[in-house]
């Protein structure tokens, strides 16, 4: 694959998945526009992130039944019209809909992803994972930054409303230069084919096993993510939406220097990279328990949590792709629904902890988690394959 076709690959998912973190920065002004209390506005982020799992069961295993083509341009114009739904919504139930559409169709980016390992070479996949893996990430934590100035300059709906008119063009620009590549389709019928996913689990111990690790380290990145706006943009720190956001810039400054973990894993050293990276992950907290005291700690250790984060990540697709190539569709969506489970369990997680223990809470919380991630690492290492 072209580095241009990688790098169109990595802008388009980095833009699609971005529409699920728009809420992290703008919790504290969605609590007080639609009234929901404090404690129980992780729920926007919970309610998003299992429809993305329903998503990921659903929707992305017809990668491997229909043409990824217009799959994927159907779910991105649907997707701009969620969209508007949420940008406009007058009520918390209209909002919550309108979200739980907008994750459920967010799975695009994983239809992207297995689509891009489909085109590459078998030699360069990891590499290309890892440049798409790297724009989803971008994505991620420059929605923040995207997110907190928007709001600061036209209010949170501008946000939504911008994204919908992003995404109908991307949708249109796929149509026109997306390449319309004939894979092997399965033979199975839908119902058979969502069952077929639950299959894998039963028959591939390397995906159960990157499965728990996908759900454990995405548990402490939302455990971050969803509760970070709380202690920045209250006393004494009382950063704006625009200060909070900024803060993506330094986990995207750690996801791009993750990108290489992708050719580390096509040279056979997956499974040391994800041990130093789980050992990173466990240290960043050690600087983010500062945070209300040291935005310089702060900012090392959402770099060091979302290069850590990253590296597993790229390494946990490299490593899975390689199992079945017929079924990547299937591979990514079993995969994946882990990762939105980890995400939505760290999101409603950290808002509860931190109404009742404050920051401590959550960095106790996030480095156990940590902890449990490095000892499963540790545990399941030596009958694992590299």
């Amino acid at each position: 694959m072209s580095a241009s076709k990688a790098l169109l690959f990595s802008a388009a998912c980095g833009l699609a998945v971005a529409n699920i973190y728009y809420a992290q920065p703008l919790l504290d002004a969605l609590a007080s526009e639609f009234g929901v209390a404090p404690a129980a506005v992780g729920l926007v982020v919970t309610v998003t992130q299992i429809c993305y799992a329903l998503g990921l069961l659903l929707l992305v295993p017809l990668g491997d039944l229909l043409n990824r083509r217009r799959l994927i341009v159907v779910q991105m114009l649907l997707s701009a019209g969620a969209l508007l739904i949420v940008g406009t919504a007058p009520s918390a139930p209209l909002l919550l809909a309108g979200l739980a559409a907008v994750g459920l169709l967010a799975v695009v980016t994983q239809v992207l992803v297995a689509y891009a390992s489909t085109l590459a070479s078998s030699a360069e996949r990891g590499s290309v994972v890892g440049v798409v893996q790297s724009g989803i990430v971008i994505g991620i934590l420059l929605a923040r930054t995207f997110a907190g100035t928007l709001t600061d300059l036209a209010g949170w709906r501008s946000v939504y409303l911008t994204s919908a008119l992003l995404m109908f063009v991307t949708g249109a620009a796929l149509y026109r230069i997306l390449p319309d590549v004939h894979h092997t389709k399965t033979e199975l019928s839908y119902p058979r084919l969502l069952r077929s996913v639950f299959a894998l689990f039963i028959e591939e111990r390397l995906l159960r096993i990157r499965a728990v690790l996908a759900f454990l380290i995405f548990t402490v990145f939302s455990t971050l993510w969803t509760a970070l706006v709380l202690p920045l943009s209250a006393p004494p720190l009382s950063l704006s939406h625009t200060a909070v956001g900024a803060f993506g810039l330094a986990g995207a400054a750690g996801a791009l220097a993750a990108a290489r973990a992708g050719r580390l894993a096509d040279r056979g050293l997956g499974q040391r990279t994800t041990g130093l990276a789980l050992v990173l992950l466990l240290a960043s907290w050690g600087f983010i328990g500062f945070t209300p005291h040291s935005l310089a700690a702060a900012v090392i250790g959402v770099i060091l949590l979302d290069l850590a984060v990253q590296a597993v990540h790229v390494t946990n697709q490299s490593l899975i792709f390689t199992v079945r190539p017929e079924a990547r569709s299937r591979l990514t969506a079993g995969y994946m629904i882990f990762y939105s489970l980890g995400s939505a369990t760290g999101a409603i997680a950290s808002t509860s902890l931190y109404a009742i223990g404050g920051w401590n809470g959550v960095c106790l919380f996030g480095a156990a988690v940590s902890g449990l991630a490095l000892l499963f690492w540790a545990v399941t290492r030596e009958r694992g394959p590299e």
